[in-house]
């Protein structure tokens, strides 16, 4: 019986570490959840332009470019990002200056 005891208390020791690890995945995620939005702004789009690979965008202050708010050009990293917006759309965005030019690196459509 004392035996027994002893497995079950090991048991129930080793099941509780096993919850907070969960209980410490699910906050982990959420973290990285919220970092991926760090840096990122509100913005609307204003002009979509495919030829030149650039976007209009009426935006809020971009700390991170010490920039107020205002609607300006920015070219985009990925190309790509062109398709996945429209002229109106309300989108969150983190922007970066590369190479002189202002350019969108992470474009979020706001849904």
């Amino acid at each position: 019986m004392k035996s027994l005891n002893a497995v079950l208390l090991s048991a129930g020791l080793v099941m509780v570490p096993c919850g907070m690890v969960a209980a410490q995945g699910q906050r982990s995620t959420a973290m990285v959840v919220a970092a991926s939005h760090e840096g990122m702004v509100d913005g609307e789009v204003r002009k979509v332009d495919l030829a030149a690979k650039k976007l209009t965008i009426k935006h809020s202050e971009l700390k991170n470019l010490d920039m107020p708010a205002m609607t300006m050009v920015f070219q985009v990293k990925d190309p790509a990002m062109l398709e996945k917006v429209k002229v109106g759309d309300k989108v969150k965005f983190r922007a970066d200056k590369i190479g002189g030019a202002f350019t969108v690196v992470e474009l979020e459509p706001v849904r």
